[in-house]
């Protein structure tokens, strides 16, 4: 959830429900943060690519089914980060239109959710290599193996330190996500091939992949939450705080409606309804408080309709809010 300033129309009226224009700029703001995300990620897909090549050959020229789902894993990654540059992409050069109100930004959620709906089946593999390696043991190559895998741990710190620092867009921490998860793994076949190497157990090698399969599910579970939570319009911040900050705006008597959902990860819209004194009060001045008590819950984008109480509202009965 960014924290930007808050854009909106409200009633500054004496009679009712209006929505006056007070000049606020309604663009969203996040034309250079979507440029750098799609940079960055764009970046870190190549990097990936490279590395997952580098491991999938090590996986099936040295018999390592540790290294070769961890090379299933990066591969995974790296179409998820491709998918991710090719939303932000088109998001950040959309246009916001009266077709496409917010541009295309909700591409960034959709290609979230792919990308955690394509680590299921690639946890599958991995536990179906992992059997069958438990059935009929492969020798390992340990020095290979130990190169390609430092390698791949070496193209997992790197794409970290590349995503590292400052406010990550949704996109941007699904492939944090993975990033760590993969060199988790990384780490684990390096673990794995030195024991077997010296215990002679070869049945550690497919456990090491069993284990990479959770670390697998895992980031997919917090990757499909986090977009899931955007596509089924979850409230980004505490309702219940942000109704009683707005309550104890001076002016206002009560608050009877409010809404908030997100556009992508960095996009928070609010709309709210609140209630007046019937006389006396400056209704200007009570809905820019309200915009500041909402930019300071994070939200970029909002409505604020301010009218006297016992005013009749027959749009907030027949949707029954």
């Amino acid at each position: 959830m960014s924290n930007g300033s808050s854009h909106a129309s409200g009633s500054s009226t004496g009679g009712g429900a209006g929505h006056d224009d007070h000049g606020h700029d309604h663009s969203h703001g996040h034309g250079h943060g979507d440029d750098a995300s799609t940079r960055t990620l764009a970046l870190v897909a190549g990097i990936n690519v490279v590395g997952f090549v580098a491991e999938l050959a090590g996986g099936l020229l040295f018999g390592s089914v540790a290294l070769l789902s961890d090379a299933v894993h990066m591969l995974f990654d790296a179409l998820a980060y491709v998918m991710a540059f090719a939303a932000s992409h088109v998001a950040t050069n959309a246009e916001t239109s009266d077709r496409w109100s917010f541009g295309l930004h909700r591409l960034e959620p959709l290609s979230a959710f792919v990308n955690g709906a394509l680590l299921v089946p690639m946890v599958v593999f991995i536990v179906y290599e992992a059997v069958q390696r438990f059935i009929d043991p492969v020798g390992i190559a340990t020095g290979p193996t130990l190169l390609i895998a430092g390698f791949g741990l070496a193209v997992n710190l790197g794409s970290v330190l590349v995503l590292e620092g400052g406010e990550m867009s949704l996109n941007e921490r699904g492939a944090f996500y993975h990033l760590l998860g993969d060199a988790g793994g990384s780490v684990a076949v390096i673990v794995s091939v030195l024991a077997v190497e010296y215990t002679g157990v070869s049945v550690i090698d497919p456990i090491t992949a069993g284990l990479i399969a959770l670390v697998v599910l895992w980031s997919a579970g917090k990757l499909l939450r986090g977009s899931g939570a955007i596509f089924l319009h979850r409230t980004p911040f505490d309702s219940e705080a942000v109704r009683t900050a707005i309550a104890e705006v001076d002016g206002v008597t009560g608050v009877t409606d409010l809404h908030a959902w997100q556009v992508c990860s960095q996009i928070t819209v609010a709309t709210t309804h609140v209630e007046t004194a019937v006389e006396g009060v400056d209704r200007e001045s009570v809905t820019r408080q309200v915009h500041d008590v909402l930019a300071e819950a994070g939200v970029d984008h909002a409505t604020v309709e301010c009218c006297p109480a016992n005013t009749h509202h027959p749009h907030l009965t027949a949707h029954d809010h």
